[in-house]
């Protein structure tokens, strides 16, 4: 090939050119080198995966070694500094080089000459867009990054609900497998059939195996009393009475939202009662209270009570109305408070394998410890597989203690994480074990029984807690022995395991015909610390990019603002990173509608400013930048 002629450089830095071309040539040849050595591992590649697999290969070589003082010194001449190359790491290293011989007029090495697989720069967003769009959809023309909601029970029974969430921007529909019932989980799909029939709004269905989470189990239930609690000054005056629903014994539940409790009285009570009517009773501390009927209905009436008072089961009410002859009903049964063990610092927490309802700390009558809080957890194989020094987290990193000693069905763990007044522990709250070698099957026999239903019904199975290839190959094995290949396996990263062997995950998954990941914040963030989760979710989106694999920004997202109906300036923040996934998921909340179009109208403005990690420079619109 001819020369070209050189730049017009100083001697200085045509010798600096010179060095750089060298060391890139040099590290062009480790990449292909290292890749070579592992390109075995892609036999089973599906063919939509093949130049993404070699593409991954080829970053992971590349992020290998330290590149940056390399990169300081491409930046200075005004070059590539390679930052951006995780969807074409190749093709990327070659323009540099190119652009290197160009300025020393030295020949340009020609890549089609060689017989090396590579994705081209304009190649690499092209492949990830195409994957994107089999996983999640195709975008809407005004934002690229899908918007995915986990679905409330209420959504079986409330058709408006799936239909108002795709108004403002919902694609796809999350079904979280470790809640509700199938029964549940086909209304709500038969819901969202007739919504995008209705709209024309196109909706991908995803289904989350509930996988080998370990929780608490039962916890001893509290009293059966409820606290009637009007709203109050700082000065105790009573501004807004509370107002209590009365209901028929055996009828189905219809209390207004305002109201804070319900009770079940008789029949022929409710019947003899009118407007304003007051009804008299003596609570758990012997207090006498009076409640005033401010609304009747056919399916009950609604009293307010501007005084606390604690009521009980067989609370007896009487009726005031001037007749003769008193009228009156008790109240019937009700559930128990849910239970809780109380944990402060430094207290004793025994874990143990039995089967037993968990309690709070045991004492005597002069205050000594007979027996520590208990709890059990419903994965008993686990206390035979931990080891002391190791520690432990609950509810998602509320509490946390290390391991002290570990016996034949239990072990002790001391509390050195609290609130200053105590953490609660109740039942069905997740344990996280980060230190721990844990030998746990990664499809239980539960998501095994969903499987069938998911197959059927969903566009793509989402795998929690996946930690290696093996997990990821034991589902696609248990796919197919149903028959299955239809729906699209998501790996969901939430401990530390899954994202170290994050690159062979990928590769297995990479067999299947489409394939995704979720970053799990939440487990993912007891699990490598708070601390470090900003560094892991960043590289679990760079590696992702590299495979040419969408991603699903999970967790939290817009929390305040679904439950609240208020979002924290963090939350806008957290969006605003959210906009480099291919799909950002918000859990339930009584304001998830709301939350929907904040981060439809978040999203569609970032669009403007950046993609992926490359910045998009358009106009400021700045009042002194104006003509």
């Amino acid at each position: 090939m001819d020369e070209i002629p050189k730049a017009t450089l100083a001697p200085s830095e045509l010798e600096e050119v010179g060095s750089l071309l060298e060391d890139l040539k040099k590290l062009r040849e480790t990449l292909i080198r290292e890749t070579a050595e592992h390109r075995v591992n892609l036999n089973d590649i599906n063919p939509a995966y093949q130049l993404s697999a070699e593409n991954l290969l080829y970053y992971l070589s590349l992020r290998r070694h330290d590149i940056r003082p390399t990169q300081q010194r491409l930046a200075s001449l005004g070059l590539s500094s390679l930052g951006r190359s995780e969807s074409c790491v190749l093709a990327t290293l070659d323009a540099v080089i190119r652009t290197l011989a160009a300025l020393l007029g030295h020949p340009l090495p020609d890549p089609e000459t060689e017989t090396i697989q590579r994705v081209g720069i304009q190649d690499g967003p092209r492949l990830l867009t195409e994957h994107t769009d089999q996983l999640l959809g195709s975008a809407t023309n005004e934002r690229n990054v899908r918007i995915m909601v986990t679905m409330p029970t209420e959504a079986a029974h409330d058709e408006s609900i799936i239909h108002s969430l795709l108004a403002k921007g919902m694609n796809c529909m999350r079904i979280n497998c470790a809640h509700d019932a199938p029964e549940t989980w086909k209304a709500m799909i038969s819901n969202l059939r007739k919504a995008t029939e209705a709209t024309g709004i196109d909706c991908r269905i995803f289904m989350d195996l509930g996988g080998p989470k370990i929780r608490t189990s039962e916890i001893q239930p509290g009293p059966k009393v409820v606290h009637i609690r009007p709203k109050r000054t700082e000065y105790g005056i009573t501004v807004i009475p509370a107002r209590i629903w009365l209901a028929p014994e055996e009828s189905p539940s219809d209390a207004p939202g305002d109201c804070e409790a319900e009770f079940r009285v008789s029949e022929s009570f409710l019947k003899c009662l009118n407007r304003f009517d007051e009804i008299t009773l003596e609570d758990a501390r012997k207090k006498s209270r009076k409640w005033t009927v401010v609304e009747i209905s056919d399916s009950g009436c609604c009293v307010e009570s501007i005084k606390a008072c604690y009521v009980v089961p067989g609370t007896k009410l009487h009726l005031r109305n001037g007749e003769p002859e008193k009228v009156c009903s008790t109240i019937g049964d009700f559930p128990p408070h849910p239970g809780f063990v109380l944990l402060n610092r430094d207290d004793s927490l025994i874990v143990t394998a039995q089967p037993v309802s968990g309690h709070s700390e045991i004492r005597d009558s002069k205050g000594k410890i007979l027996t520590p809080a208990t709890i059990s957890c419903t994965m008993p194989e686990i206390a035979s597989q931990v080891r002391p020094g190791e520690t432990i987290w609950f509810d998602d990193g509320k509490i946390g203690g290390v391991i002290e000693k570990v016996e034949e069905a239990s072990f002790l763990v001391k509390i050195q994480h609290a609130h200053p007044g105590g953490s609660k522990l109740r039942g069905g709250k997740g344990i996280n074990l980060p230190d721990s070698e844990l030998n746990i099957a990664a499809i239980t026999s539960e998501d095994v029984d969903n499987l069938a239903f998911i197959a059927e019904h969903a566009d793509a199975v989402e795998m929690s807690f996946a930690n290696s290839a093996q997990d990821v190959r034991l589902l696609e094995k248990s796919l197919e022995a149903i028959n299955a290949n239809k729906p699209a396996i998501i790996l969901k990263i939430e401990t530390l395991e899954g994202f170290e062997n994050l690159p062979s995950m990928l590769l297995a998954a990479m067999r299947w015909p489409s394939c995704g990941v979720m970053i799990a914040r939440g487990d993912l963030a007891v699990e490598c610390g708070y601390e470090r989760l900003a560094e892991v979710q960043e590289e679990i989106l760079w590696v992702c990019e590299a495979a040419h694999v969408p991603v699903i920004w999970a967790t939290q997202v817009l929390e305040n603002l679904a439950q609240k109906g208020m979002p924290s300036r963090a939350e806008i923040s957290d969006v605003v990173m959210a906009h480099r996934a291919e799909c950002v998921m918000l859990n339930k909340g009584p304001h998830i509608i709301e939350a929907v179009e904040v981060l439809d109208n978040i999203l569609k403005r970032m669009q403007n400013h950046q993609r992926k990690k490359r910045a998009m420079l358009r106009e400021l619109r700045l009042a002194h930048m104006k003509p």
